[in-house]
């Protein structure tokens, strides 16, 4: 009898227990929403076009009315009408975007937005909960709220490499967290309320189930917001002063070559960030950011990936006389800005 009644008080035990730990994990999501949602900011966007409008999601960021969201997702604008929580609408004007990021700094005329608390992505723990706010299917123009979604960090580091979109997707969050057309460029969250990531895109069936959702880590789109403001632009342009060709058999026998990858320098321009690194002609570009390399293509392939920005300094393997040789190619623009 006594058995039984402690079985009995052991099972009530688990039950409050679990009770107990399931409300405190619903507070901690049910109180990072309430205190991140103010912040997210429904986006309309008039094309330039007659086509519809579309949609998307946005994030405040401090209260000068600075907001940030995809570039995929106003590029092609001709007006933007920003609605924040409960329904008071705004224009925005575009401060500045970066294609290669996917990220896009928005401005709003509103001196009282609340904003939100930006997170660590680098500390992301896999399994962790997460929550996706935002605007899927413009409803926030139905609620005037955005809409939520709960799951978890799926995966961390996931790399897309360049797209034919012009973006690069390294990196990447991923989640299983509902993501649907109109929450890109709202924020995933963590039960801490801090912003952990930008939503951007969803890999789904033909049949639309399934998906899996992407967004890009905060730690990132800090970086390119800080230049976005300061400069209204992201620093890209750069020349090496490098031409290359393609390593083939006749090269290979002629220099004497024991290496199978690589690009020949067929030319180095003249006060060039090539000769500054010490390129000579004939050299064999083994190795551009540790990464093989077969082509000039191949070659821009890499900076593009590695988001490389003026003035950036890349590590360079050469092969002079078979000999590995490590340089430094500083990226400069070629007029000077």
């Amino acid at each position: 009898m006594l058995k039984k009644y402690l079985y009995f008080i052991l099972i009530i035990l688990c039950f409050s227990c679990t009770n107990q730990s399931g409300d405190y994990r619903n507070n901690l999501i049910t109180k990072a929403i309430s205190q991140v949602s103010p912040s997210v900011v429904g986006i309309i966007v008039k094309s330039k076009d007659s086509t519809p409008d579309e949609f998307g999601s946005g994030l405040a960021i401090n209260n000068d009315g600075y907001i940030i969201t995809n570039a995929h997702v106003v590029e092609f604008s001709n007006n933007i009408i920003v609605t924040t929580m409960g329904g008071e609408k705004f224009s925005a004007e575009i401060i500045g975007m970066d294609k290669l990021t996917d990220i896009a700094l928005l401005k709003i005329q509103s001196d009282n937005i609340q904003f939100a608390d930006l997170g660590d992505s680098d500390n992301l723990i896999h399994g962790e909960w997460v929550v996706a706010l935002g605007n899927p299917y413009n409803l926030f123009s139905v609620s005037k709220e955005p809409s939520a979604t709960i799951g978890i960090i799926s995966g961390k580091n996931v790399n897309f490499g360049l797209k034919e979109s012009g973006h690069v997707y390294q990196n990447m969050i991923q989640t299983d967290a509902s993501i649907n057309p109109g929450n890109s460029g709202g924020p995933l969250i963590n039960v801490s309320g801090k912003v952990i990531g930008i939503n951007t895109f969803i890999i789904t069936e033909s049949k639309g189930t399934g998906g899996i959702g992407f967004s890009i880590p905060i730690n990132r789109v800090k970086d390119i917001v800080s230049d976005l403001i300061q400069f209204g632009k992201v620093g890209r342009n750069w020349i090496t002063g490098i031409t290359v060709r393609e390593l083939n058999s006749r090269y290979k026998k002629y220099l004497k070559l024991d290496v199978d990858s690589g690009v020949i320098v067929s030319d180095v321009e003249k006060k060039s960030a090539a000769e500054s690194a010490g390129i000579l002609l004939r050299d064999i570009i083994y190795k551009v950011d540790g990464k093989s390399v077969n082509s000039a293509k191949e070659i821009e392939e890499i900076l593009d990936e590695g988001y490389f920005k003026t003035g950036d300094e890349v590590d360079i393997i050469i092969i002079r006389n078979n000999s590995p040789i490590k340089v430094l190619l500083k990226l400069i623009d070629p007029h000077g800005e």
